[in-house]
């Protein structure tokens, strides 16, 4: 099972109305067919209802905790919403620093 896999996978227990797990691991440094380091992360839930986003980012690191470590999951970016608050779209990721400029 790839790396998205188990974090589609160990999100979905947080009951997701809408959830995507975009890897973006293509626009990072040192990046090769097949490479998953980089994630975005964009999460509907209910579950979040009253928190603050800290709190929100907390539940989705619970989840994902051992996916998070050398040679699994570099970074994640993380968008966490409750439904009222979803408009279907969350904001661009910034480009990487490293990537080879063509």
């Amino acid at each position: 099972m790839t790396l998205e896999q188990q974090l589609i996978e160990s999100l979905n227990t947080l009951q997701p109305k809408h959830l995507e797990v975009i890897n973006e691991s293509s626009g990072h440094g040192g990046y090769f067919p097949g490479k998953e380091s980089h994630f975005k992360v964009i999460i509907v839930s209910d579950i979040f209802e009253g928190l603050r986003l800290v709190q929100r980012h907390q539940k989705v690191y619970a989840v994902a905790t051992d996916l998070i470590s050398p040679g699994k999951i570099h970074a994640l970016a993380i968008h966490a919403y409750v439904p009222n608050e979803w408009q279907g779209e969350a904001p661009a990721s910034p480009e990487c620093a490293h990537v080879p400029k063509v």
